[in-house]
């Protein structure tokens, strides 16, 4: 399933910043950034629960908040990008 996870970390203080800086490290490893704080992820529903509980751990939920969005088996349909950000396609062959 396609996921869209995006993220509201307040950082006025260093423990903010290192918060951010998880989060994000966590959404890197699941997923494509599309936006600073917003994330495409294919997952299948197991790391699918994985990283949600991840995340929920990481933040301060009175001051920080996490948005997860839906767009199921078939986002391809579902999503439009203009603009020059390159991005990839998440299913397909990824070299490294």
């Amino acid at each position: 399933m396609m996921v869209l996870i995006t993220y509201d970390i307040v950082t006025k203080n260093k423990a903010g910043a290192k918060r951010l800086r998880r989060v994000a490290k966590i959404c890197v490893n699941y997923g494509q950034r599309v936006q600073h704080s917003v994330f495409e992820c294919s997952l299948e529903p197991a790391k699918w629960v994985e990283v949600r509980q991840q995340l929920i751990n990481e933040i301060k939920e009175e001051e920080d908040s996490l948005r997860f969005y839906f767009l199921g088996a078939n986002w391809k349909k579902r999503i439009e990008h203009v603009g020059a950000k390159e991005t990839y396609d998440v299913e397909g062959t990824l070299f490294v």
